[in-house]
């Protein structure tokens, strides 16, 4: 049994080793001349946020070079046009928010779709939710798409650039923290909340 063990952690580090989002060795700093498979994962990753516009190589050059730095011009952090721990943040974070756009939003209006990330971004900056984008995220029950699974669906392109426009200080839900549907709201706690605006199919709320 133990042995078992073992091998299926050997096998679960052999996994993290090759995604992008989750290596460790990723947050080191990646720049130009590298080479591998870090390089290949972090052009797989800026290709579906569109900044990077041919097929991935593994080899870290002029032109990952500079969508990097479009990607840290549009997060407004340092450009330098090298991944560190502060833009690997950004990456994931980017991920993560186009994941909850997907999984929450996917039928909304592209206005909707911002509109739904913003509302994770301004949890994590008011004093009564965490200070994190995993820790609003992974609350329990904070969010019907990591509840029932749907997060876990591969995001479009709209999603990703969703996710973006809300992280470059795009709110379309004006302030708002929480948002429902409410032909399918169940919570009888969540109407009481002061509605700040509607957008397609979700009340914004405070």
């Amino acid at each position: 049994m133990l042995k078992k063990s073992i091998i299926i952690l050997f096998l679960s580090f052999l996994v993290m080793g090759f995604d992008f989002g989750e290596s460790a060795h990723a947050a080191s700093l990646l720049k130009q001349g590298d080479r591998g498979g870090h390089v290949y994962q972090l052009q797989r990753q800026l290709k579906k946020m569109g900044y990077f516009h041919t097929q991935p190589t593994g080899y870290y050059g002029p032109v990952t070079r500079e969508s990097v730095r479009r990607f840290q011009s549009d997060m407004h952090i340092m450009q330098n046009g090298m991944v560190g721990k502060n833009t690997y943040n950004h990456l994931r974070n980017v991920e993560k928010l186009a994941h909850t756009v997907y999984g929450e939003a996917r039928g909304e209006s592209y206005i909707g779709q911002v509109a739904v990330a913003a509302v994770v971004l301004n949890r994590v900056d008011s004093a009564q939710f965490p200070n994190t984008i995993d820790g609003v995220l992974f609350q329990t029950n904070a969010f019907t798409a990591v509840h029932d699974g749907q997060y876990h669906l591969s995001p479009n392109h709209t999603a990703y650039r969703a996710a973006i426009d809300a992280m470059r200080g795009w709110d379309p839900s004006s302030g708002s923290y929480y948002y429902y549907n409410p032909s399918i709201a169940t919570s009888k706690w969540i109407l009481t909340r002061p509605v700040v605006k509607r957008i397609g199919g979700h009340v914004f709320a405070r």
